[in-house]
């Protein structure tokens, strides 16, 4: 899943990494749902998400009160725990300012 943002730094970025257990069980579909509820929410402004052996997820959100009011989510608080108890073998979770970026 790739969404480029297009906006000016500064912003923040929460990286999500994690190493999952084996088997989807509902996964998939709660995953796409995090996405969907992130998107509705105020400061939200894109999401990259890549998957190998590791998955890292970065989210883009214009301030840290937006990143807090989404982690507060009730969906959000299911997810992180149903995570914690058969999704994840591991995870971390990193939230930075983005101060400059340049690409091509």
């Amino acid at each position: 899943m790739q969404n480029n943002i297009n906006v000016k730094p500064p912003y923040f970025a929460v990286i999500f990494t994690s190493v999952r257990n084996s088997g989807d069980e509902g996964y998939s579909k709660m995953a796409d749902r995090m996405v969907e509820l992130a998107s509705k929410q105020p400061g939200f402004l894109g999401v990259e998400s890549a998957r190998d052996k590791i998955g890292i997820t970065v989210s883009y959100w214009k301030d840290l009160d937006s990143i807090r009011k989404c982690k507060e989510n009730s969906e959000h608080k299911l997810a992180q725990k149903l995570g914690r108890e058969k999704w994840y073998k591991s995870f971390q979770v990193k939230i930075c300012r983005v101060e400059k970026e340049y690409g091509s």
